[in-house]
């Protein structure tokens, strides 16, 4: 976990909460709920202050390519970044941009995972024994839903039906579905600001999909103002199918139940 990856390092360097503070600028009460997990997805310029000031101890800095690279980044505030920004990311930083703010992913866990595969599952055979045109993709996967230079999404699954917007590097426009899988870390951004962007960008249905609530609300936006909140004991309709197409989430329980993830 970040958390604990960061406390060691910290200790490695004998270095007091305090110290840190004044080295990164970042407040001592943030920085303990960081190491605490409390924070599990901390701001990407907090991340930054935190990982240079280890460097300037003696640590090893892991959130950046190039020096010069460091030095642009710490003149912009979120808000500012933009998609040249993203892609000059190492590859081992997993961020999102959305209107100019980079934020920090978490590493999914074994839950999200298992229905993320589940329901790509469900779509892709769906598409397939009907012969569609749609194209079922799977997060990491890029995509710039307005086209412009402020926003990089990376959806945990998207139905992308008009071939034009796949690119090679990723998806260019909003897609037909979208599916988000709620973490901890993700929640507020999950049911607020992305429900608000997606549906700006024109996407026709989103989908939450929340493991820990055993809950999730899906949202077509081309006919309905308020979402069709499901449990785990439901049958869900893809409205973008004309609900010919349903997901039965109490078999996915099940199946669920019987592998005893905690």
């Amino acid at each position: 976990m970040l958390g604990e990856d960061l406390r060691r390092r910290k200790e490695a360097l004998s270095l007091t909460t305090k110290e840190w503070s004044d080295l990164s600028g970042v407040p001592v009460g943030t920085i303990n709920k960081i190491l605490s997990g409390e924070t599990k997805s901390p701001q990407y310029d907090t991340l930054c202050a935190l990982e240079a000031a280890l460097e300037r101890s003696g640590g090893v800095l892991t959130v950046r390519e190039t020096a010069s690279y460091q030095s642009e980044i710490f003149q912009k505030k979120q808000g500012e970044y933009t998609v040249d920004d993203y892609y000059a990311l190492p590859e081992d930083i997993r961020v999102e941009l959305l209107d100019g703010e980079l934020i920090y992913m978490q590493a999914p866990l074994t839950l999200h995972q298992f229905f993320l595969t589940e329901l790509l599952f469900e779509f892709q055979r769906y598409v397939r024994d009907n012969n569609g045109n749609c194209l079922v993709l799977a997060a990491p996967l890029d995509v710039q839903l307005d086209c412009n230079n402020k926003t990089m999404l990376q959806p945990d699954i998207v139905i992308v039906c008009d071939r034009d917007k796949v690119r090679r590097e990723g998806v260019c426009g909003a897609p037909d579905l979208v599916v988000e899988i709620v973490s901890d870390g993700s929640r507020k951004l999950d049911y607020r600001r992305k429900l608000s962007k997606y549906a700006d960008a024109g996407v026709r249905e989103y989908w939450i999909v929340d493991p820990k609530r055993q809950a999730g609300g899906t949202y077509y936006f081309e006919e309905d103002e308020m979402p069709y909140k499901y449990g785990f004991q439901d049958r869900v309709p893809v409205r973008i199918y004309g609900r010919r197409l349903e997901v039965d989430f109490s078999e996915l329980k099940t199946r669920l139940d019987n592998m005893n993830i905690s």
